[in-house]
């Protein structure tokens, strides 16, 4: 596979998982009223960002295009790395995804339309977003690398 292909694959895996990660976090919020997703498209942490109010569809926008930068990133970091066992890649993205997730769970503390950031159900769901983001990425990069297994 060439080097464009693999990368415009990757990041239409990004798009595909933001896109899922979204609407998870949007339902979840619908339904309990945990604002995990208003804490995904919050950039009140953001210098100058944080001066305007973008409608939605712009802060889901700068989401996805976060979540596209990544898939790359994580992909051609996979390659480097030499991760050939469907495990280990599951392991890889999920365990990176869960880490991303934790380290912006704190970001909920620099605005007042976010969780608190003593909320546990909040970082819960939070945390299962992002290990599904991760998850929805690793079988994408398997199918797409075909890796057969090996002992």
């Amino acid at each position: 596979m060439s080097k464009f292909n693999h990368l415009t694959k990757a990041a239409l895996e990004g798009l595909l998982a933001g896109i899922v990660l979204t609407f998870f976090l949007k339902l979840v919020e619908y339904l309990s009223d945990y604002k995990v997703y208003t804490l995904l498209l919050n950039v009140d942490y953001i210098p100058f960002v944080n001066q305007f109010n973008f409608p939605e569809i712009v802060e889901v926008s700068f989401h996805l295009i976060v979540s596209i930068v990544l898939s790359i990133c994580l992909s051609i970091f996979i390659a480097y790395l030499k991760i050939e066992l469907p495990n280990k890649v599951l392991l890889f993205y999920t365990g990176i995804s869960f880490l991303i997730g934790l380290l912006l769970f704190p970001t909920t503390a620099l605005s007042t339309r976010t969780p608190p950031i003593t909320s546990i159900p909040s970082l819960t769901y939070w945390l299962a977003g992002h290990v599904l983001f991760g998850l929805i990425l690793a079988i994408l990069y398997i199918k797409r690398e075909k890796f057969a297994s090996k002992p």
